[in-house]
């Protein structure tokens, strides 16, 4: 296969529309309601190819180009999302390409109409929301073709089958596609929804198939946002001020101005109120020239004196005591009168996210009793890709190229800053070089936009890896305290946990009694299995800039919770997956709270898959270490088992195992690269990483001192294992976060007998050795 070259939608009827294109083509797509007739993007028709869909083009020799809506960031739904569509519409796979449909918008009385629908991408959420849709559309392209083969031959359509890319007859004459596709313009649409297929008829979905971007990266043709220009784009590149709500003091440019190829400097400031993501994240100074070596060697020459804000007064070493005193107020007080605010706290959290039974009265029964204290750090996106953006910004028009996870949310941003209608806005995303929820914000977008007003000229934005680095909505730090007691039956009777943080929602508009959810979820682990179970979240304040952040909450979560079973087991000196599998119970269905359930029976049978793959028999006579971790969330289930070795100071991972469950596997080949990558970008993260706040200011300014794991840290594999299923698909970009961090922390236990409690775990390790 060839790739050729926003907040949640409102919810919305949708329906299938058939709309005639341009020589005789048929546009089939997902449309809401309000929408009127979708324009489709020009690689997808042209004056001799017949269109099916706004996500489908043939063309007269057969071959099909469908439309990827989500932006790709790596997490291969430009492949996965055009096989649904292709199954469906039993396209021949070899014959397909596939292309970025860029933002789908039109102009709806003056506010915006979002042709595709659903346009988010690396938040898990494209394969799930696009399951009915795109089956939807491929099942009507398909009907549609079946009619006009039909007439052709004056046999009833029911009669007719497709396969590979063309309409069969029961005389077993072939109609290719292309050949039909001009009568299929001319068919009208069916009144009701056209059935798809059943499951054993699918001849894509579900099996594997390559990234259809591959060979164009592996050769070094895939285009990012980073690699396009305009022919007379003026290169920026921006010193920010160190404190998002500092100011510039004292400026001369007289240096940098003086160097060639420079055309203007400018000073940005973001937009009083506007929520983060909206505006630049903090004050800056722009240089713009001709070329990247002139902007650059004119920002060195720069001489800026910058005054803190409030922020510059904070630090992460007393954000985390904050957290310590709030979570453990009992050891607080112990420390002193200076600690008796946050003891005086002890029973009232900022939200009582759960609570189940009567922990306090049943603890007091309870015959053992299990504390311990987590810690988990400030962490950075650090995509490979840093922040970008091409933006022309004509008199009435706006072009951009950007890397973004959120099109639409893009889209918000120019409109207000150029006040156009929403069809004058065109952005395109080609493949995104990582996002992690960092390009769910668009400051960056912003900043473009601006400078390409002011330039009066087409501007290439650039960051350098430290502006990256050091000016990042990062993944808040977390204190988690978990007390349980069990009773004589080594049941736990009793969950108490309580979590300290500064939330990444807070000043994003998001209601202050809300504002847990960037930080614990009500129905993690183990709720809903423990009958006295309590969940406190503490809420710090701080200006430090924070937002989405790959697996959040889970993963500082699971780490926490997954550690503390472990600890649990190893204080009743047992097997820690029999400690697991007594509480997990019987295979059922566990309610959840705000509707649906969890199957237990799921999340067993992946913990044992792992536990047999790794051979979990041997975890109390090999001289290695064994450790596992089990998770569920959003209707799938995952588990690792990892084993590591200890040589003088130097830890190995001598093996990684990985089990999941997210019922209908669109692509296998995808979905084990998905959990692959997610358990290295785990591991990289729970062996190396934390950002370290002085002065208001990250202390880590390159990949020197946030050091991504080399290969020589990490597996050399990991044992992916697909547990096939039926269920609708549910979301996997980073399913495998969670539990890779407390499976590799309870394998080291041990191999070391070193309970690791803070991460990053390198650090940790070997101040305990």
């Amino acid at each position: 296969m060839s790739r050729k070259n926003t907040p949640a939608l409102p919810q919305r009827r949708r329906f299938l529309q058939v709309l005639a294109g341009t020589a005789g083509a048929l546009i089939v797509g997902v449309r809401y309601a309000e929408a009127g007739d979708a324009p489709v993007p020009p690689a997808m028709l042209g004056d001799t190819l017949y269109g099916l869909g706004a996500y489908v083009r043939i063309d007269a020799d057969g071959n099909v180009l469908i439309g990827a809506r989500d932006p790709d960031t790596g997490t291969g739904v430009a492949t996965a999302l055009p096989r649904i569509l292709a199954d469906e519409l039993d396209a021949d796979w070899a014959r397909v390409s596939v292309v970025p449909l860029g933002l789908g918008v039109e102009n709806g009385n003056g506010e915006p109409r979002w042709i595709y629908g659903h346009q988010v991408g690396g938040t898990g959420s494209s394969i799930p929301a696009a399951w009915h849709d795109l089956r939807q559309a491929g099942a009507l392209a398909r009907w549609l073709l079946m009619q006009a083969a039909a007439r052709r031959l004056g046999v009833p359509a029911d009669r007719l089958r497709t396969q590979g890319g063309a309409v069969i007859s029961p005389d077993g004459r072939r109609f290719d596609y292309g050949s039909l596709a001009e009568a299929a313009s001319k068919v009208a649409p069916p009144t009701a929804p056209v059935p798809v297929k059943t499951p054993d008829r699918y001849t894509l979905i579900g099996q594997p198939a390559g990234d259809v971007d591959a060979r164009a990266i592996v050769t070094g043709q895939a285009q990012f946002a980073i690699d396009n220009y305009f022919g007379d784009a003026l290169v920026a590149v921006l010193v920010h001020c160190p404190w998002v709500d500092g100011t510039l003091a004292d400026k001369d440019f007289h240096e940098a101005e003086a160097v060639k190829g420079v055309v203007k400097i400018v000073e940005l400031k973001p937009e009083p109120g506007l929520l983060p993501g909206e505006t630049p994240l903090a004050p800056s100074v722009a240089v713009l020239a001709e070329d990247t070596w002139s902007a650059l060697q004119a920002r060195a020459k720069l001489k800026l004196e910058w005054k803190p804000g409030p922020s510059g007064s904070e630090s992460s070493a007393a954000l985390e005591q904050q957290a310590n005193d709030l979570v453990n107020p009992r050891e607080a007080t112990a420390k002193g009168a200076a600690a008796k605010d946050a003891a005086a706290r002890d029973n009232t959290p900022t939200m009582r996210v759960r609570n189940d039974g009567d922990v306090d009265g049943m603890a007091k029964k309870a015959a053992r009793r299990v504390d311990a204290t987590y810690v988990q750090p400030w962490l950075a996106h650090a995509t490979a890709e840093p922040m970008n953006c091409l933006a022309r910004v004509d008199k009435d028009r706006a072009v951009l190229v950007a890397p973004t996870q959120a099109p639409q949310r893009a889209w918000s941003v120019v409109q207000r800053l150029t006040g156009f209608k929403p069809d004058q806005i065109e952005i395109r995303v080609p493949r995104v070089g990582g996002g992690y929820g960092r390009r769910l914000d668009h400051d960056f977008v912003a900043e473009a936009v601006m400078l390409a007003k002011l330039a009066d000229r087409p501007v290439r934005l650039l960051w350098t890896r430290e502006e990256d680095l050091a000016h990042d909505f990062y993944r808040p730090a977390s204190v988690h305290r978990l007390s349980a007691t069990l009773d004589r039956k080594r049941q736990i009777v009793t969950w108490d946990q309580r979590m300290a943080s500064a939330s990444a929602l807070a000043r994003r508009g998001t209601p202050e009694q809300r504002l847990w959810t960037s930080e614990v979820d009500v129905n993690q682990l183990p709720a809903g299995l423990v009958p006295n179970y309590r969940s406190d979240w503490y809420a710090l304040q701080s200006a430090l800039p924070r937002g989405p952040h790959r697996g959040m909450p889970h993963v500082s979560n699971a780490f926490a919770v997954e550690s503390f079973v472990d600890e649990i087991a190893n204080a009743l000196k047992e097997d820690p997956l029999v400690t697991r599998l007594r509480l997990l119970g019987e295979a059922r269905e566990v309610p959840l709270q705000g509707g649906g359930s969890f199957d237990t029976g799921r999340l067993i049978n992946v913990l044992k898959l792992v536990a047999d793959r790794i051979e979990w028999r041997n975890w109390l006579r090999t001289v290695n270490g064994l450790g596992m971790a089990c998770w569920h969330m959003d209707g799938a289930y995952v588990a690792h088992a990892i084993e590591t070795s200890l040589q003088g100071e130097k830890l190995n991972i001598e093996r990684v195992v990985c089990a999941v469950d997210v019922g209908r596997v669109i692509n296998p080949l995808g979905l084990e690269g998905q959990i692959a990558g997610a358990t290295l970008d785990a591991l990289s993260a729970a062996l190396n990483l934390a950002i370290t706040f002085k002065d208001g200011q990250p202390q880590q300014r390159s990949y020197k001192d946030y050091p991504l794991a080399s290969m020589a840290q990490l597996p050399d594999a990991v044992d992916v294992i697909i547990v096939p299923g039926d269920r609708d698909p549910a979301a996997a970009s980073f399913l495998a976060m969670p539990t890779a961090a407390p499976a590799l922390a309870n394998a080291v236990f041990r191999v070391s007998a070193v309970r690791v409690r803070r991460l990053p775990l390198m650090k940790g390790l070997l101040r305990l050795l």
